[in-house]
């Protein structure tokens, strides 16, 4: 569906675009949309969510209710459904999309990508990409195996969740059932599955942000990231890579994507990938923007989300340009239920620097709260700014 005669939101001419997940990531995807005049309803399992703030109206449901999904989708009767988290009732975006609603990129594409079980196989068993060697264990007994065959150490992850929750290493067979309870606790959907995946010997990773749109394809400079526990800590862009390992990264990226769109999905895409010299893996992917993608909010003419905005009303996407820039999350701890916000202040004294904070209601637990971002002359000097300025603020 390409977007000719653009509306006013609230009359009988908006064009709606319904958020299924109302995260940070999902209050930019929002405020970019609302630019071009589109009304905006945004769904959560909670209230006062990020993209809640900024929407036209919000929805607070199960986003694993299938019926209460189907409920307001029938109720708001949007133009584009956007997941933006990955535990959602794919089922019913499936069923939804045969009967004619627009799913972003497509429902396939959610539907295999919220499971590392269906985004792998299709990966390396049917596109015959590069991966880490993988297993996959409904049991203790069975990951204590598959374990052993892909050797130690090993990564263990449920096979549906983001964030890095329920993810952990075993460096020895001792650490498995450790692993195993870690695993089925920090599951976002009780699947009774985890992957286990082998280590490989790389010098780095990456995220290759892939947009597909009308015009055809695009990519942003790959942006380098530190991950810890499967949550990301720092970003960057662009990361260095040779040109034979940017050609190939391209490549599996628009494999994956095109494979996962068919004909008429488009958006953009983060591709995560493992580069050691000339050679690349393929690790995962998100349908949507991605954590790590944040810093383009300063690096790029054109940020992820407006990229992904964009695709999905059929606008045109010219030469995406980049200056090096760098983002580090903002994290808070413990339970809090009126979060409050520190050395702002100082968090912008340099030249350069930018701060954004999400609004998140409450923490529990390990929580990403706000960003700071930065831009520089070099990546190097860029880090260095960012990171200075996320340690000036304080979550209490």
């Amino acid at each position: 569906m390409k977007i000719k005669k653009f509306g006013t939101p609230l009359k009988p001419s908006a064009i709606k675009l319904m958020m299924l997940g109302s995260g940070e990531l999902g209050k930019e995807v929002v405020i970019e949309a609302m630019r071009f005049g589109i009304e905006v309803i945004a769904c959560d399992r909670y209230a006062d969510a990020p993209a809640m703030l900024v929407a036209n109206s919000a929805y607070v449901f199960d986003m694993r209710d299938g019926g209460a999904m189907r409920h307001v989708v029938e109720t708001v009767k949007p133009d584009f459904i956007v997941p933006e988290i990955e535990a959602i009732a794919t089922d019913t975006l499936v069923e939804l999309e045969k009967e004619g609603w627009t799913v972003i990129p497509t429902a396939r594409a959610a539907q295999l990508t919220m499971d590392r079980r269906g985004i792998r196989k299709l990966a390396a068993e049917k596109l015959k990409l590069p991966t880490s060697p993988y297993r996959f264990a409904g049991s203790l007994e069975e990951l204590q195996a598959g374990a052993a065959a892909v050797g130690f150490p090993c990564f263990i992850k449920p096979t549906m969740s983001s964030s890095g929750h329920g993810q952990s290493v075993a460096r020895k067979p001792a650490d498995v059932a450790k692993s195993w309870k870690i695993a089925m606790e920090g599951t976002r959907a009780s699947t009774g599955l985890v992957i286990v995946e082998g280590a490989i010997d790389f010098d780095y990773e990456i995220t290759l942000l892939t947009v597909r749109h009308d015009g055809g394809f695009g990519f942003c400079e790959p942006i380098g990231h530190i991950q810890v526990d499967g949550d990301y800590r720092e970003s960057w862009q662009p990361h260095a890579m040779s040109k034979t390992a940017l050609r190939k990264a391209r490549d599996i990226a628009k494999k994956v994507v095109n494979e996962l769109c068919g004909a008429k999905g488009r958006g953009l895409f983060g591709v995560e990938m493992f580069v050691k010299g000339d050679k690349v893996w393929f690790s995962e992917l998100s349908p949507r923007p991605h954590d790590t993608g944040m810093v383009t909010m300063v690096s790029q003419n054109m940020s992820e989300m407006e990229l992904h905005v964009r695709a999905i009303l059929g606008l045109p996407i010219p030469e995406i340009t980049c200056q090096p820039g760098a983002s580090v999350p903002v994290l808070g701890d413990g339970t809090l239920k009126d979060p409050t916000y520190t050395g702002i202040a100082k968090a912008l004294a340099a030249p350069g620097t930018s701060v954004r904070i999400f609004g998140k209601p409450e923490v529990k637990g390990h929580r990403r709260m706000a960003v700071a971002l930065a831009t520089a002359r070099t990546v190097k000097e860029a880090r260095r700014k960012a990171m200075a300025s996320a340690k000036q603020i304080k979550v209490g």
